[in-house]
């Protein structure tokens, strides 16, 4: 029987498609970590305050991408090029959800409505982080490996959507609820479709290299399509809902250093 734990364990347990896995994620990593580190360089000046936070953003992201590069290292392993299929980052960019990178290699002020669509767009996209995490820490939280870089990813992931939904309720209270609702809806009724895109070609590659059999691999595409009908259907609202967390101001301290990557 097919189940998560299994299919990553076989993926972690193979060197070329661990070299896969962890290349993809270093570069998404690196990605939001650049993103974040622009948009605190051109945040408005009625929204300075926010400066410090975003930039711990981004320096965590940064923080992630090295850490996978370090896993591969340890195993004496070099990063792989991305395929475009499983870019996460810039497919959502060509959806046009979050801030274009265009607008973000320019010179110029971000506006308030910007910074509300960055914070909404991370709100889902951290979603997801988290959720993806969770299950990696539940399955392999000890594992030798991996197990101390997965728990405090997780931890920085925690922190990020805690970020996200504060920072959210504080300008909804500050009058743009509607455009934060509507960008939140847009972004995951996007994210769903291109999570589902990804996860489908991260399959792919993974087969071709793992050598799975044609069964398999229509089973694993199937699991994929059912849970982006349930996440169009009903699991979305997972992703646009808004609470005052647990954790208040988790961005407001110093960065976790990673002394161990």
């Amino acid at each position: 029987m097919l189940t998560a734990k299994g299919l990553f364990q076989e993926i972690i347990d193979n060197d070329e498609s661990f070299r896969l896995f962890c290349s993809i994620a270093a570069s998404g990593e690196a990605q939001g970590g650049w993103e974040n580190g622009r948009i605190a360089s051109l945040v408005p000046p009625g929204m300075r305050d926010m400066v410090p936070k975003i930039t711990r953003h981004g320096a965590d992201e940064d923080k992630h991408g090295r850490i996978f590069n370090a896993l591969l290292k340890k195993r004496g392993l070099d990063p792989v090029p991305v395929p475009p299929d499983t870019d996460y980052t810039m497919l959502l960019e060509k959806r046009g959800i979050g801030l274009a990178h265009d607008k973000l290699r320019r010179d110029e002020p971000l506006t308030e409505r910007d910074v509300v669509v960055y914070l909404a767009h991370s709100r889902v996209t951290e979603q997801r982080a988290a959720d993806q995490m969770i299950m990696l820490v539940t399955y392999f939280g000890d594992h030798p490996e991996l197990g101390k870089a997965i728990r405090m990813i997780d931890n920085d992931e925690t922190n990020h959507l805690a970020y996200c939904h504060e920072e959210l309720l504080r300008l909804n209270h500050e009058g743009h609820g509607r455009l934060i609702q509507r960008v939140l809806r847009e972004s995951a009724l996007a994210e769903i479709e291109v999570y589902r895109d990804v996860s489908l070609a991260v399959m792919g590659h993974m087969g071709r290299i793992l050598g799975w059999s044609r069964a398999k691999s229509a089973v694993l595409a199937a699991g994929i399509h059912a849970m982006y009908v349930w996440e169009r259907a009903a699991g979305w609202h997972k992703m646009v809902d808004l609470r005052m967390p647990e954790r208040r101001d988790a961005l407001g301290g110093p960065m976790t250093p990673a002394p161990a990557f």
